[in-house]
């Protein structure tokens, strides 16, 4: 959080000047009511025009437009200017009398709380994913999955012929099998958990104690497996939610955006 803070501080004293001159002009419109929400109102849209660049700065790799984390932090700190602009816009209220008014500020406050829970993601997940031993690719995940889970079916059913015994076939089938068809704990991996770990180590000491001597390393190889699934399973969680916060941020910002050109232009034709 310390170099967000640190890159956020140029842009965040700019978006407090620019808020300020705002303020100082519309307040000095004592007499003028409409002119005093006309010009916060054409600030606000633009300032929204300006936020939605950075999807399209994403998109022009082969222009140099600088880094992209300085186009966040500006992202970021515009976003708070908005917030603070929109409440200057209505008076300090938080949803506007009148169903139009309404269904604008709705996308207003659902752009901006999900682009704090971005904000959030963009943060901590990728230390958290430094963590686990590096990114994996996210569309390699489900491929690894199948590899892991393969494995860990040849080890069981090496272990049942080596022994002669269907025990840690039965508990397999039980219990492991499971945990290795798709990525489990989801939501325990999003917030940092390791119930995943836990629940593993559990079901292997579960067996443990009915395996001879000759099953041992193989019981050992597949807790192994087991463990290496569960970092996957954590990866998973971490990079799809990386990915689908902005499936829900992008079109709510679009719909605000649309709405608001919308709404300017009902404004410019009821004032003629």
């Amino acid at each position: 959080m310390s170099n967000l803070a640190s890159r956020l501080l140029v842009p965040g004293v700019l978006a407090l000047l620019a808020f300020g001159v705002l303020f100082y002009l519309v307040e000095s419109m004592k007499h003028g009511l409409e002119n005093r929400l006309i010009v916060s109102g054409w600030a606000l849209f633009g300032l929204l025009i300006l936020l939605g660049i950075l999807n399209v700065r994403k998109k022009l790799i082969a222009f140099n437009l600088g880094l992209v984390r300085h186009w966040v932090s500006l992202h970021i700190a515009g976003g708070v200017l908005a917030i603070a602009i929109f409440l200057l816009h209505t008076k300090g209220v938080i949803l506007p009398l009148g169903i139009y008014e309404q269904i604008i500020a709705v996308l207003f406050w659902s752009v901006c709380i999900t682009g704090i829970f971005g904000t959030f993601i963009i943060t901590t997940y990728p230390r958290r994913l430094t963590e686990l031993g590096g990114e994996i690719v996210y569309d390699k995940i489900p491929s690894e999955m199948v590899s892991i889970r393969e494995q860990a079916e040849n080890l069981v059913i090496e272990c049942s012929q080596a022994s002669g015994q269907s025990t840690l076939s039965d508990h397999y089938d039980q219990t492991m099998d499971w945990f290795f068809r798709k990525p489990r704990f989801y939501f325990n991996s999003l917030f940092g958990g390791d119930r995943s770990v836990a629940w593993v180590n559990r079901h292997i000491d579960e067996v443990r104690r009915y395996l001879g001597s000759n099953e041992e390393q193989l019981l050992n190889d597949l807790h192994q497996l087991a463990l290496n699934k569960s970092q996957l399973d954590k990866q998973y969680a971490h990079q799809d939610v990386m990915r689908k916060w902005l499936l829900l941020h992008v079109p709510l910002s679009i719909g605000l955006i649309g709405m608001s050109v919308w709404h300017v232009i009902m404004i410019h034709v009821y004032a003629q």
